[in-house]
């Protein structure tokens, strides 16, 4: 699913209220969640899983077309890990 039929599914579902405000509601939630992670704050929603940043040290890295040693600097990275429920729906587990 892309965020347009996420979009569109949710104002489907939600006929009182106008698509144009479900697009600003996803896009809030968006930002949210970005805008937590970028303070490196974790995110959490329960049942669905967490979001936290991890911390990828500098290393050396290979090309691989040519072989030739590269230096890869230090990064951060978004991870998701799955909550519980989403687990348990995933794997056709009942009564979770």
């Amino acid at each position: 699913m892309i965020r347009s039929e996420l979009i569109q599914k949710l104002a489907d579902e939600n006929p009182h209220l106008y698509q144009r405000d479900v697009e600003r509601i996803v896009s809030a939630i968006f930002e949210e969640i970005i805008d937590a992670l970028s303070d490196g704050n974790r995110v959490e929603l329960r049942g669905f899983g967490a979001f936290s940043v991890k911390k990828r040290d500098a290393r050396i890295g290979r090309n691989p077309r040519t072989g030739e040693s590269v230096q890869v600097e230090e990064k951060h990275v978004p991870f998701f890990k799955a909550g519980k429920l989403l687990r348990d729906r995933l794997n056709g587990v009942e009564g979770s």
